[in-house]
């Protein structure tokens, strides 16, 4: 969940975004800042619904955040990331668009999440840029897609707009170096 708010104390223009820290004792991505989500839960043998992937969303905002969303409140698809198949732990993701309640406090959970903040796009790429904050790839070009945007309502209207395609990351060699390659990229068919 891409949980967006209006500017911040000191800005009532631009967005920010709600990122939760994941605990150092995690299995899976420790120390990592990441939007609040988590697993859909299994219904046996059939593939997830949309409304699953939104009930997924929902849910595990409030349990990691505190942050309750009304029933009315409209999620957005966003992207859709689909780990590489060279990966061992493999994960199909649905990032939605939301807008935050209105004077909502978020707390970390204490569990999972183990610190919450509001950053702009911009400032949480030159806080990972500088090693001050730990992102993951699609965290990243989430975050990059937002950059266009001056405010939650022109994200989210934009959104609304546009379908979303799965991406699926390839592991090959970019600038003579083993990276990641998106649809698109040089060699990223032949990866």
């Amino acid at each position: 969940m891409i949980l967006l708010r209006r500017g911040g104390k000191h800005d009532s223009s631009g967005l920010e975004v709600l990122f939760g820290k994941r605990t150092p004792n995690a299995r899976f991505m420790p120390n990592v800042w990441v939007f609040p989500g988590g697993a859909v839960d299994s219904h046996g043998d059939d593939e997830p619904t949309a409304d699953d992937y939104r009930a997924a969303a929902v849910r595990e905002l409030e349990e990691e955040t505190a942050v309750k969303l009304d029933e009315s409140a409209e999620l957005v698809p966003f992207s859709r990331w689909i780990t590489p198949r060279e990966v061992k732990v493999r994960f199909d993701t649905h990032f939605y668009l939301a807008l935050a309640p209105s004077h909502c406090a978020p707390e970390a959970d204490g569990e999972e999440i183990v610190e919450i903040g509001w950053f702009a796009p911009s400032d949480a790429l030159e806080r990972h840029e500088a090693g001050k904050m730990l992102l993951v790839f699609p965290t990243i070009k989430n975050l990059e897609g937002l950059l266009e945007f001056e405010s939650a309502e022109e994200a989210i209207g934009d959104a609304r707009t546009r379908p979303v395609e799965p991406i699926l990351p390839k592991v090959g060699m970019v600038d003579g170096n083993p990276g990641v390659l998106l649809p698109g990229d040089p060699g990223y068919d032949d990866a």
